[in-house]
């Protein structure tokens, strides 16, 4: 199922979608790059081990994000059993993308409610990153990105909506993976410190328009799906 309701890639898009989302990773995550980044002994934060731990982290989160797409979308092969079930899945995962664009634009919280849903979770979890810590070595870079990927996050939430509206497991995580490597650039800037960078990306007006373009895909996949239904 392709869960955009059009002929544009859906791996393209979700990879967009995580560009889009830049300037709310870097508000949710980026404190924990830089973190993260200071928290390396001084006499081993040379550019090519930091960088090694930065693609680490972020490989071990998209890992934790493909995970998380594939579970949800084995749910949507139960939830689909009907062409009508599948296109209202659809419509859902259209409504979680507005409401995943407002949050990036500050114009409303709503999905702060479902971001606490996750944090039972998440307190299990964070412990166990706790432990890795200060991580200094690749394969404990990669296993504490894998626990971060569960860190209560609206946007990633809206994005697994929509591996839900695949209704195919590998579908999903390879959804999730697009979305993951399109937010990679926003957080390897974080923790790689380029603030003029960082500042555009969080600018308001960058914000909005990010906003806005993702509004405007999710209202085009509603017409479409209205569209194609009132035909049948």
């Amino acid at each position: 199922m392709n869960p955009t309701g059009m002929d544009l890639p859906p791996l393209l898009a979700a990879f967009v979608f995580g560009l889009l989302g830049g300037a709310h990773c870097i508000g949710m995550c980026g404190g924990i790059m830089s973190a993260l980044t200071f928290a390396v002994p001084p006499s081993m934060r040379h550019p090519a081990r930091l960088t090694g731990l930065l693609l680490g982290y972020n490989a071990g989160r998209i890992v934790s994000y493909m995970v998380a797409g594939a579970l949800v979308a084995t749910l949507g092969t139960l939830l689909a059993l009907s062409p009508e079930a599948g296109m209202v899945l659809q419509a859902f995962a259209a409504v979680m993308l507005i409401l995943m664009a407002l949050y990036i634009a500050n114009w409303w919280k709503g999905l702060l409610k479902v971001e606490a849903i996750g944090k039972r979770l998440w307190r299990y979890l964070e412990p166990l990153g706790r432990r890795l810590m200060p991580v200094v070595k690749l394969p404990q870079a990669f296993a504490l990105g894998a626990i971060w990927g569960w860190l209560p996050c609206g946007l990633v939430y809206s994005m697994l909506a929509w591996s839900l509206a695949t209704a195919d497991p590998l579908h999903g995580a390879a959804l999730m993976g697009a979305f993951g490597l399109g937010t990679l650039p926003a957080l390897l800037v974080t923790g790689i410190a380029a603030r003029q960078m960082a500042g555009l990306i969080r600018h308001r007006a960058t914000r909005s328009l990010a906003a806005l373009t993702i509004i405007s895909f999710a209202l085009w996949q509603l017409w479409t799906l209205f569209t194609t239904s009132s035909l049948h």
